[in-house]
């Protein structure tokens, strides 16, 4: 069988990478959550199960750009009452604001395999310029005769930033959560047809 990815992969820096096209996230193998405190003594994590985006691969790989929405009322805590909490006016106003996206604008390469990605994030009417720190793991041929490439990314947020502000204070001092959020990606995305 011939190898029908020779001309879809190129060479940048030592690694190899897609040729320019278009990618989608796969659903089924990305997972777009959320890390924070609760109580001052742990961490409490979230994830939204209903998103899409699209990654355009450049000519020049540090024009490469990448758009992803999100539908906050899909958000799990594996807590019913707290995700009712979460999509309420407190939080996200999902009847109000029913997408949260990010739309990027530069890429600098910072490592071997790192990169950092700014863009601008939207939660409810807020816009704000953010910096996702990613690691690109790597470009595949699946069984099915697809491309997919992966990327694990973070970016640290401040919550109140972006106009969510509820809390209660704590009688021992602190509050009850926590301002800095983090928000991680792990990313699969598949060349479009």
């Amino acid at each position: 069988m011939a190898d029908t990815t020779t001309n879809l992969v190129r060479s940048y820096e030592g690694i190899d990478i897609p040729a320019p096209g278009v990618f989608e996230l796969d659903p089924s193998h990305t997972q777009i959550g959320f890390v924070a405190r609760h109580l001052m003594v742990t961490k409490v994590r979230g994830r939204f199960t209903d998103f899409h985006g699209t990654a355009t691969i450049a000519d020049d790989p540090l024009q490469s750009t990448l758009e992803v929405e999100v539908q906050p009322a899909s958000v799990d805590t594996r807590d019913p009452k707290r995700d009712e909490h979460l999509r309420s006016a407190d939080f996200f106003e999902v009847e109000r604001f029913p997408s949260l996206t990010f739309r990027s604008t530069k890429i600098t390469k910072t490592g071997k395999t790192q990169f950092a990605l700014e863009g601008n994030l939207t939660v409810r009417d807020v816009t704000k310029p953010v910096v996702l720190e990613f690691d690109y793991e790597g470009v595949v041929q699946d069984p099915w005769g697809g491309q997919r490439f992966g990327i694990t990314a973070s970016a640290d947020l401040d919550r109140e930033e972006f106009g969510l502000m509820w809390n209660v204070a704590l009688e021992t001092g602190g509050v009850l959560v926590g301002k800095a959020v983090k928000l991680e990606l792990e990313a699969e995305l598949v060349r479009k047809a």
